[in-house]
């Protein structure tokens, strides 16, 4: 039911806006987040707005945020709205004054395409049975409030990456101690494995997952089964793009320099897929007024990849990894044009047959003319919950397919997990295709002996042969920052284990 409307409001706020005539799906909802991320808790922000329907759905917005709504107006069409930021009780807890947030709104930034890439550098070659992650690392909880407060404009991009410097470090030497062969960042910077690029891209910007509730066709059970996950919606970013994309600054190559800074052994850097990145990005009402329809979309996020993976690679990565988790949703779940959460994924789908053509084209852009043996793709079965029956279950066969058309020299696949099913679908893979097995599983506290590991070892080995298998957890400890599915000591017990097995399998 919504708000009666006050006389005035009850306080002056610290920014406003006019919204104009725009509803809550079709661009106000990114105008409300870039004015609100920047204020304090307690904090007021005024909008006003001619469209009707904001009465009923804003007030929804709120509660999934966690922002009060305090007040709203009317004068003839224009409602005036007054929301505070966060519980207004923590207005009156101030003790110091606050002056008046001045926002500007993003503008669409003309997007520069490069006329060449540059070659890949030189980099160590990463043996048979190495041990690595697979990316993402728990950060300590001063990081945690480092990237919240660098994506709402309370910490300068110079502060952040200082202290991101320091996370990185402490993940690396994480890593050193276990005695890995090949180092990643630990995606300390990253609010999640995929959204992050929203930060970093020309022309997107990051909102929470709440801010989609207006986008959905059944906003009552999204709601529901936004309150139902183990990620507090509120703190999951989503990619929002509102023009063409573009690169106008690095994704990932500044998080290379600094684990290459640390240590010369190689380094992986993970990136989020083609196809992940177009099912996340492509969302009606927001994506559709920068782009015709998403295979369009996609023709831009191909370009972007290529330019940072070009550029990871002359800047010496070993290995690049494309993370493509909802593979398994395209085939585990079944439903045509069902919405899910699946790491992040929440445009919808058509059948599974034309989405892993599309995936696989995709996949096969990104790669064209880039060093094959230094291409990775990962896929999982979904790695925000440490609960095993939330996640996606079945084998990989019905991926085999895809798995034997993508251009890539190796395939990083979860394989420790019940759920992950029968492993002999390993020998319909490519010869040319190196194998990462999962030999531990992160989402469980208990940490596997070294006889567990080497015995899944050695079932993949007698499958495929030592020389193709590569030796990692499932997935990452901490896919979303908010949500790491492992302590870093526990991540670093399970690293050291699966180091000791492949010293035990190197011996024979």
């Amino acid at each position: 039911m919504p708000m009666p409307y006050a006389e005035r409001h009850p306080f002056e706020p610290d920014a406003r806006f006019d919204g104009g005539d725009l509803d809550c799906g079709n661009g106000l909802l990114l105008l409300i987040r870039q004015h609100i991320d920047p204020l304090l808790p307690g904090q007021l922000l005024e909008f006003t707005s001619t469209e009707i329907s904001v009465e009923e759905d804003f007030p929804a917005w709120c509660r999934m945020t966690g922002n009060e709504l305090v007040s709203v107006t009317r004068r003839d069409r224009q409602r005036s709205f007054l929301v505070c930021k966060g519980a207004l009780a923590a207005r009156a807890e101030r003790t110091a004054p606050t002056r008046p947030v001045a926002v500007s709104p993003r503008a669409v930034v003309p997007v520069h395409i490069p006329t060449a890439l540059p070659p890949p550098a030189p980099a160590p070659p990463i043996p048979p049975l190495a041990v690595m992650g697979i990316g993402s690392w728990p950060r300590p909880r001063w990081m945690l409030s480092a990237i919240h407060d660098h994506m709402e404009g309370r910490l300068s991009d110079e502060d952040f990456a200082a202290t991101a410097q320091d996370a990185t470090r402490l993940a690396v030497d994480a890593q050193l101690r276990a005695g890995v062969d090949v180092v990643t960042d630990g995606e300390q910077r990253r609010d999640n494995y995929a959204s992050f690029v929203g930060s970093r891209l020309d022309n997107c910007q990051l909102i929470p997952l709440t801010d989609l509730l207006a986008l959905v066709d059944d906003p009552a059970e999204f709601e529901a089964e936004m309150r139902s996950l183990d990620v507090p919606a509120s703190e999951v970013r989503h990619p929002a793009v509102f023009g063409p994309l573009g690169r106008g600054r690095p994704l990932a190559v500044h998080e290379l320099e600094t684990v290459r800074a640390i240590t010369d052994r190689p380094v992986k850097v993970a990136l989020p897929g083609p196809y992940l990145l177009t099912r996340i990005m492509w969302m009606e009402c927001i994506s559709d007024r920068a782009y015709r329809s998403r295979e369009h979309l996609a023709q831009d996020i191909v370009r972007v990849l290529r330019e940072e993976i070009a550029a990871l690679l002359a800047a010496g990565a070993a290995l690049v990894q494309l993370d493509e988790p909802v593979l398994s949703e395209v085939v585990f779940t079944g439903a045509k044009n069902a919405r899910s959460f699946m790491c992040g994924a929440l445009s919808e789908k058509g059948d599974a047959a034309a989405e892993l053509d599309f995936a696989a084209e995709l996949i096969n852009a990104v790669a064209a003319g880039l060093p094959r043996e230094r291409l990775a793709m990962h896929v999982c079965r979904g790695n925000w919950t440490r609960d095993e029956s939330a996640a996606l279950s079945g084998d990989y066969r019905p991926l085999v397919g895809l798995f034997r058309r993508v251009d890539v020299g190796m395939l990083l696949l979860e394989t420790a997990t019940p759920r992950a099913g029968d492993l002999t679908m390993l020998k319909d893979l490519p010869a040319s295709v190196r194998v990462g097995i999962g030999v531990v599983n992160q989402k469980r506290e208990a940490i596997e002996s070294v006889d567990e590991v080497v015995a899944r070892a050695r079932r993949a080995i007698a499958l495929v042969g030592a020389e193709r298998v590569i030796l990692t957890p499932d997935c990452g400890f901490a896919t979303f920052a908010d949500n790491p599915v492992a302590s870093s000591g526990v991540a670093e017990a399970k690293l050291r284990v699966i180091v000791e097995a492949a010293a035990t399998l190197r011996k024979g």
